[in-house]
């Protein structure tokens, strides 16, 4: 995408940008969550969502538009292939016990590609 397609404005004061951006961060959080839990065991990490979102929209729509497309490649990728080398009795345990974290990365990235694909349908 173009830098002005990048730029282009979302609902609730996101950009295309932003909106890849957004799911970096819940990507690697994902990330981080698998790692830990790897070395000690499956645990509690609550979190509000919508709290998280608010506050770290700014931030989000504040990295470069390139550089947040390649951070949300960059982290469905880890992510991707993290879960994809999780072992049967690790996968089973984040299924039951990690409920902070969506093994189906797919859900949340295709209602936002969804947004944005709406997004640059308008001229």
């Amino acid at each position: 995408m173009t830098a002005a397609e990048l730029s282009r404005p979302l609902a609730a004061g996101w950009t295309v940008a932003g909106v890849l951006a957004h799911l970096a961060f819940w990507d690697l959080r994902a990330l981080t969550l698998l790692k830990k839990w790897r070395q000690e065991g499956i645990g509690p990490s609550p979190i509000d969502t919508d709290v998280v979102n608010e506050a770290t929209r700014e931030l989000c729509n504040a990295i470069s538009p390139q550089v947040a497309a390649q951070l949300g490649l960059a982290a469905a990728a880890a992510i991707d292939e993290a879960i994809a080398q999780l072992d049967a009795p690790l996968l089973a345990a984040v299924e039951t016990g990690g409920t902070t974290v969506h093994l189906d990365r797919a859900a949340h990235r295709r209602l936002h590609l969804g947004e944005i694909e709406q997004a640059l349908l308008v001229t």
